[in-house]
């Protein structure tokens, strides 16, 4: 592996929050910064819920993924699911998000997990690459709160 994966931790929170608002900026996602710390610094506290991971040079990350954590009766035991995954534009194309999703697969399996998902908005693509497919006869519904 040649892109370094690094697990967040307090000391990372002004590197992945100005990475986050990069991604929700890019995808229209409406966040303010009070909303997105309150959504990132339990991780870096190493809430049980899940996990951030920065990755590439230290000092200025090319990317980053947010791993968080569930159960699964089907699957018999911990689930995990990519919330979200983003690699800065002027570097995409060149396989690192794969290269990342790849890396972390064992070391999630190491710890426990049993499934990994993740929602997308269309199938092929960096999912592919990594071993994503859909679930047959499986529709993810939410209720939002």
């Amino acid at each position: 592996m040649t892109t370094a994966i690094h697990l967040c931790d307090p000391d990372d929170a002004d590197r992945l929050l100005a990475l986050v608002e990069r991604c929700h900026g890019e995808a229209g996602i409406a966040s303010d910064p009070e909303g997105r710390a309150a959504g990132i610094r339990p991780l870096l506290d190493r809430s049980p819920f899940g996990a951030a991971y920065v990755f590439g040079p230290s000092r200025a990350p090319s990317g980053y993924v947010i791993i968080t954590f569930g159960w699964s009766t089907e699957m018999g035991g911990l689930s995990a699911c990519v919330n979200e995954i983003w690699v800065r534009p002027s570097i995409r194309g060149h396989g690192i998000a794969t290269e990342v999703l790849n890396a972390l697969a064992p070391e999630l399996r190491d710890a426990g997990v049993r499934i990994i998902t993740l929602q997308a908005d269309r199938t092929g693509g960096l999912f592919a690459r990594t071993g994503f497919a859909p679930l047959t006869g499986v529709m993810q519904l939410a209720r939002v709160l």
